[in-house]
Formats: C-alpha cells, structure tokens, sequence
C-alpha cells in the first residue's frame, strides 16, 4: 500500500493555482467512484474518514478497500497518490488512533474550545503526528450546519479572525489550516431567499499573513440541483437544499484554498440515482442493481468537480 501525505499535494497545489478535493468515504461503491474518476482524470486525491465513518464501516474495512483502489490504479498503469486523512477529529485519542493505523493526516478540530485550549490540543496532536511523519490540519472558526458527528447552529458559528492565524499556526506547527469564511456543513447550507456568499474579504487578509501557507475549506458541497431535484421527483423531501455556487469554489481553489471537502454532493449523487432506480425498476431487489448505476453516478460527479470546480485533472 502506497499512501502519501498531504505536504507535496498542497505545496504543488498552492503553486499551481488548483485545489485537491477531499472526498468523505463510507464503503465500497463510494471509494470505487471517487477513485476511477481521479484515474481517469489524472488528478490527486484525498479520501477522507470521519469518526462515523469509521463507527459505521470499521476502520480496518476502509483502509483495506483504499488499499485495493491504488492496486487497482497500478494494475491499470496509474500511480495515484492518495491521501488517507481523518475528517474532524475531536479529541487526541482519535487521531492517536488513526494515526497509529495507517492514516496519512488528520484533523484536529479543537475549534469548540477557548483559542488557548484549541491551540494546546492541537499543538498535542502535531507533535505525536510529526513524529510519525503524518501531517496535521487545525481548524479555527465554527462553520454552521449538520453532518456526522458536527453540529453547530447558526448562532454559535463564527468566521475566522484573521488576527489569530499567525500566533495559531506558529504555536501549534500545524500543516494547514481550515477557515470559516461562508461555507457550512450539510445540504442546508443557507436559508430559503438567502444568498450565497463567501467572505473572500477574510481569505484575502488570512492569505496575507500566512503567504505560502495551505487553507482548506469545509462545508463545500455545492448540493448540486440535478441531485436535489431528482431526489425529489423520485419520492424524497429535501425542500431549500442549498449549498456554495461552484464559481465561488473554483475562485477559492485558484487562490491559497489547496483543500476543498466534498461530502454531500457524494450523498446526494448516491440517493439520487438509488431513488430513481427503485422507482424505474420496482421489481429489483439485488443490491448490485442499484449500487451500479450509484456508483457510476458519484464518478460522473466527482469527474465533474476535479475538472470544472478543483481544476486538479491532469496534475499528476
């Protein structure tokens, strides 16, 4: 198994104007799509674990599938890098944990705690991951929204105070940072007649004073209306599902973002081709039937993110 870390993917990143996408992974169908449409684009990759993910699949399960998708892309003469990175880590001992077995960065996200504790907590992680040759990526602001085991409401949310990412980054050696800056967890990222919008204003000064330095946005699934609709059409209820227009992202990914999450749009491509086969196919009960099509739907997608939203495709 041929894993990398994070360090090479963002510097070439951060030089080169694009971003990496990093994809939420929950079992085999998920992994297969994300990983043959990052072979047939040519384009680096993240998949991303998080702690429900892990509870829901097993940590061994995943590490296993991801293993058999770079021999699967060696087989077909594709060296892809792939990142194994943990999504919102809360606590030292998961990183620990994650770390210990075979994950080539994680998260941790002290950001529900003081700037003080959050920079303790974060510092405690880097050194036991830097030691290990793993990297590690802190988080400072609250993004609103649901999703796994992140719940913040809108009124605890809050945007990153640029005045703080220096002494944050400095105290705790960290090798990325994630921002508030608009983005939210979830598909209901904004109210219904609320207007999306990025604080471009605050990448802008947090990219003045960390020059060089990778920033990751989460929350970035766009909810992609063909998805929203079609899940609708066939028998679901996901009325004001709104996420981050993809002109906005592709600005982001041009500038210091080298990381963007995507994990509803993943989600979302999934329920909607399963809904619409069960109501196209009601005499169907073989789990291969419909994990097919599913599958094929969430490659469709993700090509579509590393071409047009990333611009990561041909980048390895």
């Amino acid at each position: 198994m041929s894993l990398v870390t994070t360090k090479d993917m963002f510097q070439k990143a951060y030089e080169g104007g694009y971003a990496i996408g990093a994809f939420n992974v929950n079992n085999m169908e998920i992994i297969q799509g994300i990983t043959e449409a990052a072979m047939e684009e040519k384009a680096p990759l993240i998949l991303q674990v998080s702690a429900g993910a892990r509870k829901y699949a097993k940590h061994v399960y995943l590490m296993k599938l991801i293993e058999a998708a770079i021999e699967d892309a060696k087989n077909q003469g594709v060296d892809l890098p792939i990142a194994v990175h943990l999504d919102h880590g809360d606590d030292f001992a998961i990183c620990k944990s994650c770390i210990d077995g075979g994950f080539t960065s994680v998260m941790i996200d002290g950001s529900k705690h003081s700037f003080a504790d959050n920079i303790a907590l974060t510092k405690q992680v880097v050194e036991y991951a830097h030691d290990k040759g793993v990297t590690v990526e802190g988080e400072l602001g609250k993004l609103a929204g649901v999703e796994d085991d992140v719940n913040v409401s809108d009124a605890d949310a809050q945007f990153t105070n640029p005045a703080e990412v220096e002494e944050f980054v400095e105290k705790t050696g960290v090798d990325s940072l994630a921002i508030a800056i608009g983005t939210s967890h979830g598909a209901y990222k904004f109210k219904p007649g609320q207007k999306p919008q990025l604080r471009f204003d605050i990448l802008d000064k947090i990219t003045q004073r960390l020059p060089g330095f990778p920033i990751v946005l989460h929350g970035a699934s766009s909810v992609i209306p063909e998805f929203v609709q079609k899940v609708n059409r066939y028998g679901g209820k996901m009325p004001d599902a709104i996420g981050i227009p993809e002109e906005m992202l592709r600005q982001a990914a041009k500038s210091a973002v080298c990381k963007i999450n995507i994990d509803s749009d993943l989600r979302l491509a999934m329920t909607a081709s399963i809904r619409e086969h069960f109501a196209e196919h009601p005499d169907h009960f073989d789990p291969r039937q419909y994990l097919t099509p599913a599958r094929t739907a969430i490659k469709d997608m993700v090509k579509r993110k590393l071409v047009n939203v990333l611009g990561c495709s041909g980048k390895i």
